[in-house]
Parts: structure tokens; C-alpha cells; sequence
């Protein structure tokens, strides 16, 4: 059963999501508008984190491979500011990975889902769906790739991926009991592994 904000704010209490939000927050306190982030109908909508945001770069000569990930691959962009916000920028025809600012704790009996938001997509910015599994703990990698022709800006400190939880009976071997390679994420991006 996908869980409601009731659902997904009693479990939040007890650690789920840190930090949480009460309600959707869509401006700052300065009336600034924001991409909205927290709690919605049947979601929780995370912040990217201002910390690091990397872009794929092609290397003459070099295949990417899941097994033996080059980190040379990757190139760290700057995080820019102006009276819109802090945000990085996203070539066109790229991709690019960065972090959530909330740490999820996923009880035994909850699995995640991490979905694109609207605004994003309707920008040609699509976010790789991406589970967190029964038991998973940290701050989660995000997936973008710039489908457009355009440079775009992805905002930091602001919504930009929406997590549907799904409950269900407690499972035999949650993430955590079975170590998985992705447990304990700090917020940071953590790379492929095998």
C-alpha cells in the first residue's frame, strides 16, 4: 500500500525522514518562491543538497563501466547564486548526479521510490528512478539527465525529487541485514559500486 502524508509524517516522527517538514514549504520565509519540497498527498518531496554536484565527462578512449568505475568520468561543477537561488547547472545532453539534504531511515516494512517532479521534467530534466529498499539508511544519490538542447539550472536547498513510500509486511531481509552495498549514504555522492 502506498503510504499518505498522516502515514508518512507518524513514521517521520520516529526518524524516517530527517530533516522533515510539517508542510509543503513553496516560498522562504522572505516570500521567496521555491520549488516546493515536503510533505504532499502520497510523497515527501527531498531537497538537493548544496554540497557537491557532478557531471559526466567523456574521456577519449575510456568506456564507463558499473564494475570498475573511473572517477575521472565524473567533474565537480560550481554551485552558483543569484536572487533566484543557489543552483548548478545541468549541460544540455548531460547527466549529472547530486544528494539529498533529508537522511532516510527506512523501516523493515517500508520501501521507497524516487521520481521526478514536474517542474523538472517539463524543463527536459528527467530524475532516474531509483528505489531505497526495506531498511535502507542515509542521504540518497540523485540521477539527472538533461534531455534538452539547453543548458538548465537545478536549484539546491529546494525540491527536486519526489519519494513514494510503499508498506507492506515486514520482509525476511531488509537492506540493512543484508548489508547493502548503498547503507549509510553520507551526503555526499556516493559512487557505483559492486
Amino acid at each position: 500500500m502506498i503510504l499518505n502524508d498522516n502515514q508518512i509524517r507518524a513514521l517521520s516522527e520516529q526518524g524516517m525522514i530527517k530533516p522533515y517538514k510539517n508542510t509543503l514549504v513553496r516560498q522562504l520565509q522572505d516570500g521567496q518562491p521555491v520549488l516546493s519540497f515536503g510533505p504532499s498527498s502520497y510523497g515527501y518531496d527531498l531537497c538537493l543538497s548544496a554540497r557537491e554536484f557532478l557531471i559526466f565527462r567523456h574521456i577519449p578512449g575510456t568506456v564507463v563501466d558499473p564494475k570498475a568505475f573511473n572517477p575521472k568520468n565524473l567533474e565537480s561543477t560550481p554551485l552558483h547564486e543569484d536572487a533566484s537561488g543557489a543552483y548548478f547547472i545541468l549541460p544540455a545532453r548531460s547527466y549529472g548526479l547530486g544528494v539529498a539534504v533529508e537522511e532516510l531511515h527506512l523501516p523493515t516494512d517500508v520501501t521507497a521510490i524516487c521520481v521526478g517532479k514536474s517542474t523538472y521534467a517539463r524543463c527536459g530534466i528527467i530524475a532516474n528512478v531509483t528505489p531505497a529498499e526495506a531498511g535502507w539508511k542515509g542521504h540518497l544519490t540523485l540521477e539527472f539527465s538533461n534531455s534538452s538542447a539547453a543548458d538548465c539550472r537545478i536549484y539546491a536547498n529546494e525540491g527536486v525529487v519526489q519519494m513514494l513510500f510503499f508498506q507492506g509486511q515486514p520482509c525476511g531481509t531488509s537492506y540493512r541485514t543484508r548489508r547493502g552495498k548503498y547503507q549509510n549514504q553520507r551526503q555526499r555522492v556516493t559512487l557505483p559500486k559492486v
